[in-house]
């Protein structure tokens, strides 16, 4: 049964979250305030967060920003703000994933069910290939590496976290050195995997992969503008593990 941590400050929201999820399947716990919630989320250990932005004790991106910081496990906001700055700004605090209020609760726990899936089918594959033999990484010259069968992104040699959408991103990106990909392009390879992309997200994750793989996000070597289009990678060599 996997298990979802409601962090929701409405009584009547959060029991109708629960009463919801719970009929789904799922085990539910839920918190009022920040500070329950993040001690809650250590304890159950959730497969899936759902958090509200208004919380009378802590900024709801703080909270998602001390989750991310020390567990991957996916992230929904709830608002009822829709303006795109604040899903940006969700973005940038690591969350997966955005629903402004009112909405309908099929589609919430059809995202739910997306979401834990994915996170789900990522955990598996590098549990099998833990298991089993270490799948070899060939450095062939470049600094960025990627395991396909761990979802692994190796950054001269040391593993660096991605979300689900960076993660694509640099999949592609690696798999077409110097090739040119517009924004439209990026969006369509994560769409699905981020349900708000947009082309000012798309702006935001190559920002975040710049900070994980350059020696200079302020001066990119590997991930370069084209202005007016889009993005490209430029190494000369990419390292891609197949197992």
């Amino acid at each position: 049964m996997y298990k979802v941590l409601v962090i929701e400050d409405d009584v009547m929201m959060s029991d109708m979250l629960s009463m919801y999820l719970s009929e789904e399947g799922y085990s539910v716990m839920q918190a009022y305030r920040a500070d329950d919630g993040l001690r809650i989320a250590s304890e159950f250990d959730p497969d899936l967060v759902l958090l509200d932005l208004i919380l009378p004790d802590l900024d709801g991106m703080e909270v998602c920003s001390l989750i991310r910081k020390r567990s991957n496990v996916p992230i929904m906001i709830l608002s009822m703000k829709s303006e795109v700055s604040e899903r940006v700004q969700a973005l940038k605090a690591g969350a997966d994933d955005y629903m402004c209020k009112p909405f309908s609760m099929h589609e919430m726990t059809a995202r739910v069910e997306a979401l834990i899936r994915r996170s789900s089918s990522m955990q598996t594959e590098t549990t099998q290939q833990q298991v089993a033999a270490a799948v070899e990484v060939i450095d062939d010259g470049d600094p960025i590496q990627l395991d396909f069968e761990r979802r692994l992104l190796l950054v001269r040699g040391q593993l660096v976290e991605t979300t689900f959408s960076e993660y694509e991103l640099m999949k592609l990106f690696l798999a077409y050195p110097g090739k040119v990909f517009s924004r439209e392009e990026l969006i369509n390879t994560i769409r699905g995997f981020d349900s708000f992309v947009t082309d000012r997200a798309i702006d935001v994750h190559i920002v975040n992969l710049r900070k994980k793989i350059e020696q200079n996000p302020k001066e990119p070597r590997l991930i370069r503008t084209v202005w007016g289009f889009g993005y490209k990678y430029t190494a000369q060599h990419t390292s891609m593990s197949k197992g």
